[in-house]
């Protein structure tokens, strides 16, 4: 799809954009959902007397009521996702910010509602609930109640340390929505009210913004190079306060939550349900730390090839081998990676390319849209994959093979569990997404044409190591000084 403008959303062809009618099939339904949820915190306040009498509160009376909460859960969920994707394709539009502010403001009204139903079940006797949720040894059906709960309560369990009491988790509740304005405030800058200017190529003036920056960054030719990259954070750099606002706004939100909690960090708060040590997250940045020979190599080797006398950032992306040109349509890339998932097996494959090809995938940038990628999986509804593809990149070949294992792991998950105990963690997720990405480049390398491809391939392959390891662990490593500075007493700033 060549672009020499960026469209908007309206030009760009419904067969190119995600279809949400497996969520729902008008905003009108949609609607209707958002008023019934509205009403399911009332019935479920109905067992709170019940179950605030945690000596004589009954398996069935707890059951019955996760049956409604699970229920409320999973409406909220699909509400909250479809309204999410709707923004994600246009944050200009104004019913789509409307959308996502009416799902907030009943999903933190129903959380503050029923803000008495974790401490009460935390009260009940751990050795009865555990007695509830455990499976018979006889074989017996005593217990198939809490089959769909049982994870999800053992987990419950395990955070009993941090639930606060009935008063203080529903002021926690009703911050849920107020919390989200840095992170809102920061997407609508940089994708909606922020402008990045045209760049004058052989090819005529065309579009910088955060999707094309990438590809223009691959340019052979340095001064293209350079000024994309000198106009790009330019823009960044003249709002460089306000976003440094936005940045510590969030930052102490995460420091104030932890505290509020009674965790050691907000570090720890976000590791401890995920069941990881903070031990794995040092021994993750000091062991990188400690073998930066190998960038260090890749640098040099990356200064030597391209014959400059000074490395300098808007260098680093350019395709060490030369300037091979390839395009890659959407289409071929489904072909591309259908074939290279084939260790997978046919059901695998046959699941992703009828969903990359209809419906899943929302394929092209447009005016508005939010950058990057992403696949968001619900419980309802199909796995859906945000992409800003371009033919001439093949990087977003193995993007769209990324987004699509995130996708089928989301798409198994829900299939083979119960919607409680359905959601993976952070720290498995970016395994069967990067697996993808190995079997795609194993395929592009055994079906390259020639050496120069294999050798273009290979550079792209270092090029990803780079961002897969020693850029993420550096964004780790960024995260935890910042929030440390904070939580030791010292304020953030554009300039720190």
């Amino acid at each position: 799809m060549k672009q020499t403008t960026i469209p908007s959303r309206s030009e760009v062809l419904e067969s190119n954009k995600w279809n949400l009618e497996s969520l729902y099939k008008t905003d009108s339904e949609w609607n209707k959902a958002l008023d019934f949820f509205s009403t399911m915190a009332g019935r479920l306040n109905n067992f709170q007397s019940a179950l605030a009498d945690s000596k004589n509160c009954s398996s069935v009376t707890l059951a019955d009521c996760l049956d409604l909460y699970s229920e409320a859960q999973l409406l909220a969920e699909k509400i909250g996702n479809y309204a999410f994707l709707k923004k994600s394709g246009d944050e200009s539009d104004a019913a789509n910010l409307d959308r996502v502010g009416r799902y907030m403001m009943a999903a933190s009204a129903f959380e503050a509602s029923v803000s008495w139903l974790i401490p009460s079940i935390q009260a009940i006797d751990e050795k009865k609930l555990l007695s509830w949720i455990s499976k018979p040894q006889d074989g017996s059906t005593e217990n198939d109640r809490f089959e769909n709960y049982r994870i999800w309560l053992e987990k419950l369990i395990r955070m009993k340390p941090y639930i606060l009491s009935e008063k203080e988790e529903r002021i926690l509740a009703l911050q849920i929505e107020p919390s989200q304005t840095p992170r809102n405030a920061f997407s609508i800058l940089t994708n909606v009210d922020l402008t990045f200017g045209t760049i004058k190529t052989d090819e005529g003036e065309k579009p910088l913004s955060q999707t094309t920056w990438s590809q223009f960054l691959e340019n052979p030719n340095r001064e293209i190079r350079k000024q994309a990259y000198s106009q790009f954070y330019s823009v960044f750099d003249s709002h460089k306060n306000t976003i440094a606002a936005l940045y510590t706004g969030s930052v102490n939100q995460d420091v104030s939550q932890a505290r509020i909690r009674g965790y050691s960090s907000s570090r720890a708060m976000e590791l401890f349900p995920d069941r990881v040590s903070e031990t794995v997250y040092d021994n993750l940045v000091s062991t990188v730390k400690a073998h930066l020979d190998p960038l260090h190599r890749y640098y040099k080797l990356r200064k030597k090839v391209l014959k400059l006398d000074t490395l300098r950032h808007y260098d680093v992306y350019v395709p060490l081998v030369g300037e091979v040109k390839r395009k890659t349509s959407y289409n071929e890339a489904v072909s591309l990676i259908t074939e290279a998932l084939s260790p997978l097996g046919e059901e695998y494959t046959k699941t992703l390319k009828n969903g990359l090809l209809n419906g899943w995938v929302d394929r092209y940038e447009n005016k508005g849209k939010r950058s990057g990628a992403f696949s968001s999986g619900g419980y309802e509804g199909e796995p859906y994959i945000l992409m800003n593809y371009k033919d001439e990149v093949l990087r977003d070949v193995f993007t769209l093979a990324h987004e699509g294992g995130h996708s089928m792991h989301s798409y198994y998950s829900a299939k083979n569990n119960p919607f409680m105990s359905y959601n993976y963690t952070i720290f498995e997720a970016e395994v069967a997404s990067t697996f993808n990405e190995d079997l795609l480049f194993r395929h592009l390398m055994k079906t390259a044409e020639n050496d120069t491809m294999k050798a273009f391939l290979l550079s792209n392959r270092a090029s990803d190591i780079l961002a897969t390891l020693y850029r993420q662990t550096m964004f780790a490593e960024y995260e935890s000084l910042t929030h440390a500075l904070v939580e030791e007493g010292t304020p953030l700033t554009a300039e720190l």
